[in-house]
């Protein structure tokens, strides 16, 4: 194995300027230089997106950028000590002791290991104070290659308070089960000693996952805690002893990303933050983890709902500073999540049926499939029968559409004793006839009758009915009873206006409403405003029918809109190569496929690095696809899939035409727009934030910074 650091990687006492990005940029060139890396836009992109994410500057005058990057050949180090320090981001103000730690994507357990080994040791105050006082890059290389040899045994209290070390990482630690755990032992504490647990994870699980840990078991020592911590990390991770957690008094999140397995601590006062304030404010977190143990209105780890004071708790993820229109949102969205695949797989269905069938399968598809069979076809032989049953599926799975929103918005309020109250709700809304409309007004409703139902203190020999019994029966009456008497009516007479307006859209409005989509589609790639144009028309789908097909227009003028930015840039890179650079040029191989797929964030990479060209030229070209798919009256009974469910696009031919129009737009006014418009100096490094990038991976580089790797494909944030 490879040494992680050597003295050309090391840089002493230069002044690298006032600004993370620069120096983030001189460290990657080392490791390039080196040959350890092979491109330095590259690498350097993957370790600005982690930086965008969160700082990595702590406590101590300390910093340490790190990332994944297919483009690292060698798990490396690479060190500075700048004269003056540079800001990266810590409480206490500039580092002046600065780690760049560069790992390939499918880096092997043993490096990562040491890599978190390193970062263990920035938190000891001899460690730190010798690199201060080095005087040479090989006297640096020296002390860092003593803090990743072997250490001897740790000693048995340290071995008791730390539950998460790296010697044996388990298999299969993203889906860890109580029941098949692989945990260190856990010794009994003395009585008057209270228990915590913590979990601590990064989106990256090199440094921060470990700093976290042992900075949060030191604070459980000063305040005289017997803490236990599961470091859910790039190096394995150690499950928590399911007895460990059954003592537990509280328990503390301190992540980035999803704590895996959060059901085994269901019930307990929960503490969650960002793994950073795990680094910065140790002290605080577990301060607050004493109060909430000893507090019965504390925020809880849901769990089902059957929570240890018998409350519906409701989930964690949400921060303590998330306002009520971020909540709703959250709401909604969950709700869509949840519902597109019925409404994915019954649209393709019912397009399947049209296809081999015929649109007259539509008023007699259950009496062919239930008086016919294999071995009796009706009149137009196999493909009208096997037609007719792809139907019956599709529509089966399309009546959940309303309900299936309805009840997942109330799990997103509720957890678990929404469910059933949600999903009632919304088969009241179809009774009524109040649509998709009516399951967000039912499933809101449901969720916050099942919130408020689960937080009346009960005698505990009844709190075990409360998630199975006393919820679902009181929430169902009050909601689906408020459903019924009082807003069932109101709303389907909302609907039925509303339906009336999209089916009598001709001409010049259907095309003004596909400029809007279009518009909505593109300004963010992924973002609120994307999202709420393809929440709109995926909540509509279900309303389609042969006699009004605009729910189904609305549905391809926003899948058509949203592919077209990153084809557009893919086809820019084509066009003019000189203008983007090597890693943007490969992120537009990879955005062929994404926007044919409907990715629309395929975009993104190009406009993080330049939002004020690529994201309005990327409007002109959806807004006029839009504009087109409307005014052509092309349908789409898919909700995703692009140009691979071509066989639930009706007037395809239009639908790739419309596209092409958008793509060739956008793609020459991106073009034109790089040659003949400047961008604005900015200082070195400063950041340019866009909206472009979903919420959970924010889109913020330096100015001229370029894209992200190609190899790292987006998630569609539908």
């Amino acid at each position: 194995m490879s040494a992680l650091i050597t003295p050309e990687l090391v840089v002493l006492d230069q002044d690298l300027g006032r600004d993370r990005a620069p120096v983030i940029r001189r460290l990657a060139q080392l490791v390039v230089d080196a040959g350890r890396a092979t491109d330095v836009d590259a690498l350097f992109a993957d370790a600005w997106d982690r930086e965008s994410k969160t700082d990595t500057g702590i406590p101590g005058g300390l910093a340490i950028p790190h990332c994944r990057s297919t483009a690292v050949l060698e798990p490396t180090l690479a060190m500075a000590r700048p004269a003056p320090g540079v800001d990266f981001g810590s409480s206490d103000g500039p580092a002046d002791l600065i780690f760049f730690i560069a790992a390939p994507d499918g880096a092997d357990q043993e490096h990562l290991k040491l890599l978190s080994t390193l970062a263990r040791s920035l938190i000891k105050p001899e460690f730190v104070a010798s690199l201060r006082t080095a005087a040479t890059p090989a006297e640096i290389v020296a002390i860092v290659d003593g803090a990743l040899a072997p250490a001897p045994a740790p000693e048995k209290a340290q071995a008791a308070a730390t539950t998460a070390t790296d010697a044996q990482p388990a298999p299969s630690a993203t889906t860890t089960s109580p029941a098949t755990p692989a945990p260190a032992s856990a010794a009994p504490a003395p009585a008057s000693r209270p228990v915590i647990v913590a979990v601590t994870a990064c989106p990256t699980g090199i440094a921060h996952t470990y700093m976290a840990a042992d900075s949060l078991v030191a604070a459980g020592e000063r305040a005289g805690v017997e803490l236990h911590v599961e470091t859910q990390g790039s190096s394995g991770a150690t499950p928590l002893d399911p007895a460990l957690i059954a003592r537990a008094t509280a328990v503390v999140f301190a992540v980035d990303v999803d704590v895996r397995d959060k059901a085994r601590f269901a019930g307990l006062p929960v503490i969650q933050a960002p793994v950073k304030r795990g680094i910065d404010e140790p002290d605080a977190m577990v301060a607050e983890a004493l109060a909430a143990a000893d507090d019965p209105n504390a925020r809880r780890v849901a769990g089902g709902g059957n929570d240890t004071d018998g409350t519906a708790a409701g989930s964690t993820d949400s921060g303590p500073n998330e306002h009520i229109g971020q909540k709703l949102k959250r709401y909604l969205l969950t709700g869509v999540s949840y519902m597109i695949p019925f409404v994915a797989g019954g649209g393709l269905l019912i397009a399947l049926g049209f296809l081999l069938a015929g649109y007259q399968i539509n008023g007699n598809a259950t009496d062919i499939v239930l008086g016919n069979s294999l071995w009796n076809l009706p009149e137009g032989g196999l493909s009208t029968y096997l037609g007719a049953v792809a139907f019956v599926i599709g529509a089966a799975s399309m009546g959940f559409l309303v309900p299936a929103l309805a009840g997942y918005i109330a799990y997103a309020i509720a957890d678990r004793p929404g469910i059933a109250v949600g999903f009632t709700a919304g088969a009241v809304a179809l009774v009524m006839n109040a649509g998709f409309l009516g399951g967000l007004v039912g499933g809101l409703l449901a969720g916050f009758i099942a919130w408020a139902i689960g937080r009346i203190r009960v005698p505990r020999v009844i709190r075990g009915l409360m998630p199975v019994v006393i919820i679902p029966l009181f929430g169902s009456i009050f909601a689906s009873g408020l459903m019924l008497l009082v807003l069932g009516g109101p709303i389907a007479l909302l609907m039925s206006g509303l339906n009336d307006w999209l089916s009598s859209l001709t001409g010049a409005s259907a095309v003004l409403l596909g400029v809007i989509l279009g518009t909505m589609m593109a300004i963010d790639l992924g973002g609120p405003i994307n999202k709420v144009a393809y929440a709109f028309a995926v909540a509509g789908l279900g309303a389609g029918t042969i006699a009004n097909q605009a729910p189904w227009q609305i549905m391809a003028a926003v899948m058509a809109a949203g592919m077209v930015p990153p084809l557009a840039l893919a086809l820019a890179t084509l066009i003019d190569r000189k203008l983007f650079s090597a890693a943007e040029r490969e992120n537009g191989k990879a955005a062929w496929f994404l926007g044919a797929a409907f990715i629309s964030e395929g975009a993104i990479p190009f406009a993080a690095a330049d939002p004020l060209r690529v994201i309005p030229a990327g409007i002109v070209g959806s807004a006029l696809t839009g504009a087109i798919v409307m005014g052509t009256g092309v349908t789409s009974q898919a909700p995703h899939g692009g140009i691979f469910v071509f066989f639930a696009i009706g007037n395809v031919g239009m639908f790739i035409v419309a596209i092409l129009a958008g793509m060739v737009v956008s793609a020459a006014l991106v073009v034109l727009l790089k040659r003949f418009v400047r961008r604005r100096p900015v200082q070195a490094g400063a950041a340019a934030d866009t909206s472009a990038q979903a919420p959970d991976a924010r889109a913020t580089a330096p100015a001229g910074a370029p894209a992200p790797a190609a190899t790292r494909t987006p998630v569609p944030a539908r």
